[in-house]
């Protein structure tokens, strides 16, 4: 199947959050409602000239998926040139097997592709500063990073690590 039919398969954010009605879809609609792009990001946002399509591979049970799902709908917000398109991992394992990481599927995956529907580039689980200090192993700064990430402290990190994808010629 390729990404442009997949990408017509997926739903909405709407209709994500419409798949838990609990206190998943409360935690995922919080995160949303108290993002704050900062000025230079939503800048470089309202600038993507091209149409976008990023097709995420998502749960809303996963806590990763909460705050992460929220920053693509905010960026759509910001600029309708993106669109998302959200598919579960369950029943689509096969499509993300190129994007493991050790040996693993994990969600979200973003794919992001052009108006052609052509890869960019991926996003995968969490924001680089997160993996940097989880790798760096200080168990105090591991805590409290995740903490802030938990409350949704690095969406702009998100945010940026997407839009450097998007750039990629």
């Amino acid at each position: 199947m390729t990404f442009r039919e997949l990408f017509q398969l997926g739903s909405s954010f709407e209709a994500f959050l419409d798949m838990d009605q609990d206190i998943n879809r409360e935690k995922t609609l919080e995160i949303y409602k108290n993002i704050v792009v900062e000025d230079t990001l939503e800048d470089r946002i309202k600038k993507i000239e091209n149409p976008i399509h990023v097709l995420a591979f998502a749960e809303i049970w996963c806590p990763d998926c909460m705050i992460n799902v929220p920053a693509l709908q905010k960026m759509q917000d910001i600029n309708p040139k993106l669109k998302i398109s959200i598919l579960p991992r369950e029943e689509n394992e096969m499509h993300m097997q190129s994007y493991k990481v050790g040996g693993k599927v994990k969600i979200p995956t973003f794919v992001i592709l052009d108006d052609a529907f052509q890869e960019k580039g991926v996003f995968i689980e969490t924001p680089k500063i997160l993996k940097d200090i989880v790798g760096k192993g200080n168990q105090v700064e591991v805590i409290v990073a995740k903490r802030k990430y938990r409350k949704g402290e690095y969406i702009n990190s998100t945010i940026e690590e997407i839009i450097e994808i998007i750039n990629r010629k």
